[in-house]
């Protein structure tokens, strides 16, 4: 990599530059769609997200090609700018791009490290092992699991309420490979199409809300369309699955709710209750709540230390197995790798924005196709390259189009990712998870019932919020 990047440097400082935009005043940007340095950037950023899009192949974790792209990108436009006299812009561009990362990475971590004390805390393993010990048929588990993930992802996100019901499904579904791969796609469709209607429930509904498009309580227009696309291929695959009842586990085997694991969930609501208010009614970034959240957090955590060394020290043996709770080992635990993915594409994505090349894409999609096809291309978008970059191209671009437009594209983008696997975070989750029982070719085959289910609810969308 040095010598691609000595190389690239030596290019950039010999090579002539036939720009076109002939002001180099601080007021005007370079336009370099046309140039090969642009051509460059475009190349970079291709061959990075292609060995994101092969991650599981190649086992070569999706952040460190993008983080290269990336710097790469900006190392470009900053010897560009530098040449002429304009490193000014560029800097304020880059500053600009690396302000929103920061802001939605304090949320995200805050949100993370929630869930993994939740998780610490058994909160999740004991909902399990009641869903599996209430004596539900095969086809009442479907369904509990599909309507669990698709009202829990809006708190907690898709990807963490999919590995849960995904947990569950496992569990009761040895041996039944059929009702485990049914039971994966419906829980990969609920959970992706419960986290489009809420900030909380996606990564780029939480973009859409920080940036503004489209205010906390106006995300609830898109339930009825979310439920929409849940319910259109859960009913027909239900069809598929099996009669009879799993066995219950052994008594004893349940998992029990730690010390304190309940409070931690109030505090969670509490939390997101707070960075609501924060910027709905102090106008101030949601971020800041989170993190005053986390504040909480830290506190009650201390308390638990204080109230396990208590417990030691009266009586040693019964709890001198029992690591004591650590909200650093929670912050530790977060999806690092997601983070650090998260700022290559804002970074990679801004840079070509920067050279001009969004505006094309803009001027194209929804200037001569029009906003509604450009939109349901988005969501179609969204299954084959990570809905991430997708968003954060649209909300760099933003483009001129209605209230109504901006809840269609949200509606999209979080649920176009179900029409494949690999289309969402919650479904290359469970591939790994459900190795073997949950695959690629599995989720393709229903597809065609899951895009009926993306087209009911653009079509639900419009009869209620309109255009």
């Amino acid at each position: 990599m040095k010598k691609h990047s000595y190389f690239l440097f030596l290019a950039l400082l010999l090579f002539p530059f036939q720009l076109l935009a002939a002001d180099t005043s601080t007021s005007t940007l370079l336009d370099l769609t046309g140039h090969w340095v642009g051509f460059l950037a475009i190349a970079i950023f291709v061959l990075a997200y292609s060995l994101v899009i092969f991650e599981e192949k190649i086992h070569l974790r999706k952040s460190k090609p993008i983080l290269v792209a990336a710097g790469l990108i900006w190392l470009v436009i900053g010897i560009v700018y530098h040449q002429h006299g304009m490193s000014q812009l560029a800097e304020e561009a880059v500053r600009h791009n690396f302000l929103e990362y920061a802001e939605l990475f304090f949320f995200l971590l805050v949100a993370m490290t929630y869930i993994n004390a939740m998780i610490e805390r058994d909160v999740f393993d004991a909902l399990r092992d009641w869903l599996v010990n209430k004596g539900f048929s095969y086809k009442q588990l479907f369904w509990m699991t599909g309507i669990l993930a698709f009202f829990i992802s809006p708190i907690a996100d898709n990807l963490t309420t999919a590995l849960i019901m995904c947990s569950v499904v496992l569990a009761v579904g040895n041996g039944h490979a059929k009702f485990i791969g049914l039971s994966c796609i419906n829980i990969v469709v609920a959970a992706n199409a419960g986290g489009a209607f809420s900030p909380f429930g996606d990564i780029t509904t939480l973009m859409v809300w920080q940036k503004g498009m489209v205010e906390f309580s106006e995300f609830f227009a898109l339930f009825i369309p979310s439920l929409v696309n849940f319910l259109v291929p859960a009913i027909i695959m239900q069809f598929a699955i099996m009669n009879g009842k799993p066995k219950p586990i052994e008594e004893g085997s349940h998992a029990q709710i730690k010390q304190g694991g309940l409070i931690i969930v109030g505090l969670f609501l509490l939390t997101i209750i707070t960075a609501v208010s924060f910027h709905n009614f102090l106008h101030l970034p949601p971020a800041i709540g989170m993190m005053l959240g986390l504040g909480f957090l830290k506190f009650y955590g201390f308390f638990l230390r204080k109230q396990h060394k208590k417990e030691t020290e009266e009586n040693p043996t019964s709890v001198s197995t029992k690591r004591p709770y650590d909200i650093f080992d929670r912050i530790a635990q977060a999806e690092w790798d997601t983070l650090f993915f998260f700022y290559g594409v804002i970074l990679a994505v801004g840079g070509l924005g920067f050279l001009g090349y969004l505006g094309m894409a803009s001027s194209y999609m929804y200037g001569e196709l029009g906003a509604t096809p450009a939109n349901i291309l988005v969501g179609i978008l969204s299954s084959i390259v990570d809905n991430i970059p997708v968003m954060f191209a649209v909300l760099t671009m933003q483009p001129d189009m209605s209230h109504a437009q901006w809840l269609l594209v949200t509606l999209t983008a979080g649920v176009g990712g179900s029409l494949l696997s690999v289309g969402s975070a919650a479904g290359i989750a469970l591939m790994g998870q459900a190795r073997g029982h949950y695959t690629f070719m599995t989720h393709l085959k229903w597809t065609p019932v899951i895009a009926l289910g993306y087209a009911a609810s653009i079509w639900v969308h419009t009869l209620i919020n309109g255009f």
